[in-house]
């Protein structure tokens, strides 16, 4: 992915959204995939809007359901989530990796959660075409959790991982999870497709309405074509990984392989995923497309106000009620991964209160 600075886009004549969510919930719920199913087949973290549940019916307009967001715009009520990355012990237990916010910082105080992202057919170009806001009901996934092989996972343009250097480091991504202890992190990036079918807000393998002509994230894509004409914005997930605590490689596996595992069970990284469901209110992510407002700015008095803001504080005390009651890894390693094996866990010492989170957990510092 090519992340630019901001200073030298701000003129763009297009607009383009990034903005910080605070985590809603971590648990074994997929309304897209396995909609009904409580628990689903894996972990996952979830922010965004607290119309979530483990349905979300499709004639739900989930703008007007939901009456809070964990996310910066206080008229985005979508819901965004990822698998959850754990350590896997030498010892065979398992820790879930806390997140923490991305950099630069849209707003101190938010809790864990990701960084989203709504752009046009680059970051500076519409490529001339009219970008259309997805519909109420509308959702769609990137990856898939049963990928295995590198050749598998290139077929999704723009999944990738960051070792981080510092929490400013872009660039040389890889399909895999690092293989070295990574000084401020990793980086999973999940960008989706951009081009629409135009009918289907859905499709049974929640991918085939939408089409990719692009090669990567936030770089120029070729026109849409004839099967899906209609440009929508390209949505991104930026989720930054605290594997800081884990960098002792005492801690990692006698044979040096790298110790993290996603909650689908894969230790290579081929498996990433996202999905994505729809749910800002009325016209507003139409009226920042239709605007030339950029970034956090769309929510300034330089951008006239086109979209609402609300405080860290607001984000935060959004939540939605456990489902699923189980050990996703508050205080403890647990023994096997949720939904893969019986959950046996043991103590670990010095844990503190609220980790569960992300809070807690010192954020690794700029360099």
């Amino acid at each position: 992915m090519k992340w630019l600075p901001v200073a030298g886009l701000a003129g763009s004549a297009q607009a383009a959204l990034r903005f910080g969510c605070s985590t809603l919930t971590v648990q074994r719920l997929d309304p897209v995939v396995e909609p009904g199913n409580a628990p689903s087949a894996h972990v996952h973290q979830i922010v965004g809007g607290n119309a979530f549940n483990a349905t979300v019916d499709p004639s739900i307009d989930v703008g007007e359901r939901a009456t809070c967001t964990t996310c910066l715009y206080s008229e985005d009520f979508s819901n965004y989530w990822t698998a959850v990355l754990y350590f896997r012990h030498r010892n065979g237990s398992y820790k879930r990796v806390a997140q923490y916010p991305n950099a630069p910082s849209l707003h101190d105080g938010q809790k864990a959660g990701m960084t989203i992202y709504y752009t046009q057919e680059s970051f500076s170009s519409n490529g001339n075409q009219k970008i259309t806001a997805f519909k109420p009901g509308f959702r769609m996934t990137v990856g898939s959790p049963a990928t295995n092989t590198r050749e598998g996972a290139e077929k999704f343009h723009g999944l990738r991982y960051t070792c981080l250097q510092s929490v400013l480091t872009r660039g040389s991504e890889t399909f895999e999870l690092p293989k070295e202890p990574c000084p401020a992190g990793i980086m999973a990036i999940h960008h989706f497709p951009a081009c629409w079918d135009g009918k289907n807000l859905d499709s049974p393998d929640h991918q085939s309405h939408m089409y990719n002509t692009g090669k990567g994230g936030f770089q120029v894509a070729a026109a849409c074509p004839a099967s899906h004409p209609v440009r929508m914005p390209q949505v991104a997930y930026e989720t930054m990984w605290n594997t800081t605590e884990f960098n002792d490689k005492e801690l990692w596996p006698e044979d040096g392989s790298q110790p993290f595992v996603w909650s689908t069970g894969d230790a290579k990284g081929y498996s990433t995923h996202a999905d994505y469901l729809f749910g800002w209110k009325g016209d507003s992510l139409q009226r920042a497309m239709d605007s030339n407002c950029f970034f956090q700015d769309c929510g300034t008095d330089r951008a006239k106000g086109v979209l609402k803001i609300q405080t860290p504080a607001e984000k935060n005390a959004c939540t939605v009620k456990t489902t699923v009651n189980e050990d996703i890894d508050g205080c403890e390693f647990i023994r096997y991964l949720s939904g893969t094996r019986v959950l046996l866990t043991m103590p670990r010492a010095g844990c503190a209160s609220g980790s569960e989170d992300g809070e807690g957990v010192r954020r690794p510092k700029k360099q």
